[in-house]
């Protein structure tokens, strides 16, 4: 087939598959994260099939595990979590209020020395600031929320998703030689080493990742609870998952527990400094031990752009969009670097002419 019909088949396959995710995208949650949840577990199920147990069984008991989990959190967490949110809700004008006040009033003489006759202005776009900071993070979480809500209904998440993910796992290895088929004979061994490639990437930092935000939503939602921080629980699960996001979860996240922690505790700096020290020392376990054990550097991709895909496939798709970014980033990825690859050994790069049959051969070893 010639190299530009090659081209504008995959481009088309792109384009297609690109338009029936934007046209579905209101009933492919469950089914996103069935596939997602099967490609996490599909490692245990694996490890006990090697062991004698039967695929079909390890599936079951696998997802029979994982229901137990979900109800277990339904029952216990999730109760705590929305009274803690909604409280958090309703707190969070007069939070941003007697911060804005301790900023101004505790300190006018020192903010008069700066600002002079310029303070109420500077009040002003500090209020505006902080109000148009949590209007956008509100409009995020919406757009989130409606792509959630745009399935048939939560019962259809609670229901379908176990059933994909049980199917999925028992087919695993099937679904996997089936599309191992369709790859054109003359370019499978090139096909199978970026399948293999992405694979890793795409392993190493969702499961990895998936630990880390694990290990740090629990310490944070133990840590701040003990230290007697307002919404300790609710905080520091929203910390721990978002540590998903480079940077932005743990600022983030910090930024949460210092604000309520000045409202709170002020101006007992004792205990301000007590919050900040539970942070500082999540942050030095992860980046010291939990991320370069877990994590490392499988992904590949730069944080800017993961978080540029995680926030763009967020408000595109909603939450599964979120589902979606790592894996297609990390995909991304290994394509680019394969084609710079290629680029950099091309006459379009090097200037230089090559033989047909040279071509030919360096394409085959490739």
């Amino acid at each position: 087939m010639p190299f530009r019909l090659q081209v504008r088949f995959w481009i088309g396959a792109l384009v297609v598959t690109v338009g029936v995710l934007w046209l579905l995208r209101g009933i492919l949650l469950p089914f996103v994260a069935g596939i997602a949840l099967a490609y996490f577990l599909n490692p245990i199920v694996e490890r006990l099939s090697r062991i004698g147990v039967g695929r079909t069984l390890s599936s079951l008991l696998i997802v029979g595990m994982f229901i137990l989990v979900v109800v277990i959190f339904l029952l216990v967490v999730l109760p705590l979590l929305s009274s803690q949110l909604f409280e958090f809700i309703q707190n969070l004008p007069s939070y941003v209020t007697r911060l804005q006040g301790l900023v101004t009033d505790e300190n006018r003489e020192w903010i008069n020395h700066f600002f002079g006759d310029r303070l109420p202005d500077v009040q002003r776009s500090l209020a505006d600031l902080m109000s148009q900071g949590v209007t956008y993070m509100l409009g995020f979480l919406t757009s989130l929320w409606s792509g959630g809500q745009a399935l048939l209904s939560v019962f259809a998440l609670v229901v379908v998703t176990p059933v994909v993910v049980f199917y999925v796992l028992c087919d695993w290895d099937h679904m996997l030689d089936t599309v191992d088929s369709w790859i054109p004979l003359h370019q499978k061994p090139v096909v199978q080493r970026l399948g293999k490639e992405m694979d890793l990437a795409v392993a190493g930092f969702i499961r990895g990742q998936a630990l880390v935000c694990l290990i740090l939503g629990s310490f944070y939602a133990v840590g701040l609870t003990m230290a007697g921080l307002n919404f300790g629980l609710l905080i520091g699960i929203v910390s721990g998952l978002i540590t998903f996001i480079p940077y932005v979860g743990s600022l983030t996240g910090l930024v949460l527990a210092m604000g309520v922690a000045i409202v709170q505790f002020f101006p007992d700096w004792t205990m301000i400094g007590v919050i900040l020290g539970i942070f500082i020392t999540g942050q030095t376990i992860e980046g010291y031990i939990l991320s370069p054990k877990l994590v490392g550097d499988s992904i590949g991709v730069h944080p800017v752009w993961l978080m540029f895909a995680l926030f763009a496939f967020g408000y595109l798709f909603g939450f599964v969009g979120l589902l979606l970014a790592v894996p297609l980033t990390a995909a991304a990825g290994v394509l680019v670097r394969f084609g710079f690859s290629q680029y950099f050994h091309s006459p379009l790069y090097t200037g230089e002419e090559i033989p047909e049959d040279e071509n030919a051969q360096a394409m085959e070893h490739r």
